[in-house]
């Protein structure tokens, strides 16, 4: 499926692989001076990707909770990171380690590590570090671009409005707002189409 997105700065479309390096060199971007790390992270699943800037002296819990709110929250369920083997839970338990770790103390250009939201209907995101500089702090994690809403389609051709929670795992389920009154799992297995990987799963309806 093609994905596009709008870079933040320029406002102008690019494939999902192109913008990438659109970003390292965007004229409209104005970058202050200062001596904070900052981190440029590719965070998606499937069509669905973003890259947002984060401070080195910023936590992987921050990174969780940009994450959560743009894409996974919606029963407060628990999450990981793994990253080169090791995993850092919201919830750690006895001696598991925990999110409160420092961003420049364990990301580096070039890793590619991993999210996980909720074990039991599990959310997986890839996430790598695509470059770093050093700037002004910036007073959030900064979403630079993200994918637009991919076109999904009901079986009828018609635009899909909602997913079938049980059809879709088997690569069907997108349904427009006329063949979803008639879809034979009911409407309590509907959820609506939502620019998301967590789309169809739990009780999520879309961003905060």
């Amino acid at each position: 499926m093609k994905s596009e997105g709008v870079c933040s700065f320029c406002k102008k479309a690019f494939s999902g692989n192109a913008i990438r390096k659109h970003l390292g060199s965007c004229a409209e971007r104005i970058s202050p001076a200062g001596n904070e790390k900052i981190f440029l992270v590719k965070a998606g699943e499937g069509p669905f990707w973003a890259y947002f800037e984060v401070n080195g002296s910023s936590s992987l819990e921050d990174i969780d909770s940009f994450l959560r709110k743009m894409w996974l929250e919606c029963c407060g369920h628990l999450s990981a990171f793994t990253i080169n083997g090791k995993q850092y839970f919201s919830s750690p338990e006895d001696d598991e380690p925990c999110m409160d770790v420092k961003i420049k103390d364990i990301i580096s250009k070039g890793l590619k590590f991993k999210h996980e939201y909720d074990f039991g209907t599990t959310t997986h995101l890839s996430l790598e570090c695509a470059s770093e500089r050093t700037g002004a702090q910036l007073k959030k994690i900064e979403l630079l671009a993200r994918n637009n809403m991919p076109d999904f389609r009901c079986k009828c051709g018609k635009p899909a409005k909602e997913v079938c929670t049980e059809c879709m795992w088997d690569g069907e389920g997108f349904l427009c707002e006329k063949c979803a009154k008639n879809h034979e799992c009911g409407e309590d297995m509907l959820l609506p189409v939502v620019n998301s990987p967590r789309m169809g799963m739990c009780g999520y309806t879309g961003e905060d």
